[in-house]
C-alpha cells in the first residue's frame, strides 16, 4: 500500500473528475449485496456496463489506465453482479455485488480484506481514523471492564 492508503492526513483528490476530461463515464457505488456496506466508488462507460450485464460480474472503466477493469480478474477475487440501480437523473449507478472470495479492496488490516471505506473523518481534528484500529481499541476496552 502507498502513503495515501495509510496516512491519517486528509488528502482528497478534487482534481480527479477534471483529469477524466474526454472520457464518457458515470460514477458507480458498488455495494455489498449481503452487508449493504459500500465497497468502492468507481466509474463505468457503456462498454463496461454492457460487459457487466452479460457476464453478471463487476466490470468497470479504469479512468487512470483508460481501459476495461474486470474487478478481480487477475487476483481471482471477482464480484458477482446481483442488481443495478439507476438514479433519477440517470447519471450514476449503484451495483449490488457479492464478493466471491478474497479481498474486496487492495488494502487489508492484519491480512483481512477491507472494503475501500475503512477510515472515517474526525471532523474535530480533520484527521482520518482507521475504523479497524478504533474497533480494536473499543473491543480491548470492553474486555478490560
Amino acid at each position: 500500500m502507498g502513503y495515501i492508503e495509510e496516512t491519517d492526513e486528509l488528502k482528497l483528490d478534487f482534481k480527479k473528475i477534471a483529469s477524466m476530461a474526454g472520457q464518457e463515464v458515470i460514477p458507480i457505488a458498488v455495494q455489498n449485496a449481503d452487508t449493504n456496506e459500500v465497497i468502492l466508488i468507481a466509474y463505468t462507460n457503456e462498454e463496461a456496463l454492457l460487459k457487466s450485464i452479460s457476464l453478471r460480474r463487476v466490470v468497470l472503466w479504469s479512468t487512470s489506465r483508460n481501459e476495461l477493469w474486470h474487478k478481480g480478474k487477475t487476483s481471482g477475487n471477482e464480484f458477482e453482479l446481483v442488481d443495478i440501480f439507476v438514479n433519477c437523473e440517470q447519471n450514476s449507478l449503484v451495483y449490488k455485488a457479492r464478493p466471491l472470495k478474497g479481498n474486496i479492496c487492495h488494502t487489508s488490516y492484519n491480512g483481512v480484506a477491507n472494503n475501500c471505506f475503512y477510515r472515517r473523518l474526525d471532523m474535530e481534528s480533520m484527521k482520518l481514523v482507521n475504523m479497524n484500529e478504533e474497533n480494536k481499541r473499543k473491543r480491548m476496552s470492553n474486555e478490560n471492564r
